[in-house]
């Protein structure tokens, strides 16, 4: 088999999905399947991480026999996951300690609270470049440690490793030889100094963490080992690894200065490529490492939006206003417009530029006309006017007028909101050929690896736009629907 196929894992929030992708990005095979999400307590959420595991085994070695079956030899792995998801195993068994702790999980709000007015933050901030927040890694280290029986002793001893995802599916894929994580993960759990790239003693002691726990940082691209053939039927090296943001910056090709990418999934997180200079964002964006290759390390602004697709999935789950998500277009549509009415979606808290983990989600401007249209509408609407708070603060930070937006996520199979978010924004919005950027960018990294592409410049040149959307409404119809927006936050948080 002369023809070449690049393996991406995609571990993500709601699903466990493996792609196979030809050298020229075209998609080869996909195999998926969701994921529980579970809610044991208010504002817990937890997964099941040998589920994580044994379903991204499943759709590996299904995907590898799918692309072998047309002929391709699966050549390398790159991973890519959700970000600051926490688990902890046993060294010696694998297994879990206790359930994966997810980045939307708000248990641990009063420990960072109580860590915050101490002053910790703005020591958290220099080094990280994050702000003191549940949504990372760190408080969920130290709960798991502090909650699950004999946990600390075990982690003193040196028995227990912690890992994000990528790292837990990395050990599993090797058979248990490899504890390592990438610099984008590392970087999420506000235990690293983005500005050293390694991990920090002072961190370390604020959260009550032993070192012994903590996997080794390396680069974006290299040999991260090999997937056993005991584990999945034959040797492949696995040659790159990202958290799910960053692998769709790379994904998108923005390896410029300046270029901006948002994907709208189960969140919405926007980041801008600032280059080898490390900043903090005076506008409660996060500083972030976009990539690390060759030991230099390239940064990011990031904003984060907790709830997208997730405001959508809960009028199809909770609400039960449609069957599938994809009605919602149609029943937006519908309507001329919101009626009034705004979805503010803080079902896990507000992220940037407000970070409140308090705030509580809210459907206001009701009136006797309202119907689930409006608010279908309202919630769809919420994705650019969260958007649009992101990008004030982006200008601000950068001093950069953004002209364009790389989009991608599966809201943006919803033209109507990518054409709002065109609107809205009053900037451009660009979808690429290939949507399944997060998946493509693993890929990258691991084509990079392996020799099928060049460098960074090679995957740039392969970037093609696929559908675009300009603004189409005036400045005072825009306005008012930002000053409409702003008071809906504004009840959110100050009530």
């Amino acid at each position: 088999m002369s023809k070449k196929a690049i393996i991406a894992i995609d571990q993500g929030t709601t699903s466990s999905r493996s792609i196979a992708f030809s050298e020229d990005g075209a998609i080869l095979a996909l195999a998926q399947k969701e994921l529980t999400l579970h809610y044991p307590n208010k504002g817990w959420v937890e997964q099941n991480a040998n589920d994580i595991w044994q379903d991204t085994l499943w759709a590996l070695k299904d995907v590898i026999a799918q692309a072998e079956g047309q002929g391709y030899e699966a050549a390398v792995i790159g991973i890519t996951n959700q970000r600051e998801t926490t688990i902890i195993w046993d060294r010696n068994t694998g297994k879990p300690i206790y359930n994966a702790i997810v980045w939307q999980d708000r248990r641990t709000a009063e420990y960072c609270q109580k860590l915050k007015d101490t002053g910790a933050e703005a020591d958290i901030t220099e080094k990280t470049g994050l702000l003191l927040d549940p949504y990372f890694s760190a408080s969920k280290v130290a709960w798991i440690l502090d909650h699950v029986d004999g946990a600390r002793a075990k982690a003193d001893a040196g028995q227990l490793a912690f890992g994000t995802v990528d790292s837990f599916i990395l050990w599993h894929l090797t058979g248990g030889d490899v504890h390592a994580t990438d610099a984008t993960n590392a970087s999420r759990t506000m235990l690293m100094n983005i500005q050293t790239g390694a991990w920090d003693d002072d961190l370390l002691a604020l959260f009550n963490i032993p070192r012994s726990l903590l996997p080794e940082i390396r680069d974006n691209i290299g040999h991260f080992g090999d997937a056993a053939e005991n584990v999945i039927g034959k040797t492949i090296a696995i040659g790159g690894i990202a958290g799910d943001q960053q692998a769709a910056l790379i994904g998108q090709a923005c390896f410029d200065t300046g270029m901006v990418k948002s994907t709208y999934g189960t969140g919405c997180f926007v980041l801008m490529n600032i280059g080898d200079e490390f900043k903090i964002s005076k506008n409660k964006l996060l500083t972030t490492v976009a990539y690390q290759i060759d030991g230099q390390i390239t940064y990011a602004l990031e904003g984060s939006i907790f709830v997208a697709g997730a405001a959508i999935q809960w009028l199809r789950d909770n609400a039960e206003f449609f069957a599938h998500a994809s009605e919602s277009e149609a029943l937006a549509l519908s309507v001329s417009d919101n009626n009034g009415v705004y979805f503010v979606p803080a079902f896990t808290g507000l992220g940037a530029p407000y970070w409140a983990p308090d705030a509580k989600a809210a459907i206001l401007g009701l009136s006797r006309e309202s119907n689930k249209a409006h608010i279908t509408r309202a919630a769809l609407e919420a994705q650019a006017y969260q958007t649009q708070d992101l990008m004030s603060a982006f200008a601000a930070d950068s001093g950069v007028d953004i002209g364009t937006l790389r989009c991608d996520g599966g809201l943006v199979a919803n033209n109507f909101v990518c054409q709002y978010l065109a609107d809205i924004l009053n900037k451009a919005v660009e979808l690429p050929e290939v949507t399944e950027t997060t998946a493509l960018g693993a890929a990258y990294l691991a084509g990079v690896y392996a020799g099928i592409y060049s460098g960074l410049d090679d995957v740039a040149a392969r970037w093609a736009c696929a559908k675009s959307y300009s603004p189409s409404i005036m400045a005072d119809k825009r306005q008012v629907a930002l000053d409409g927006w702003a008071q809906a936050v504004g009840k959110v948080l100050y009530t």
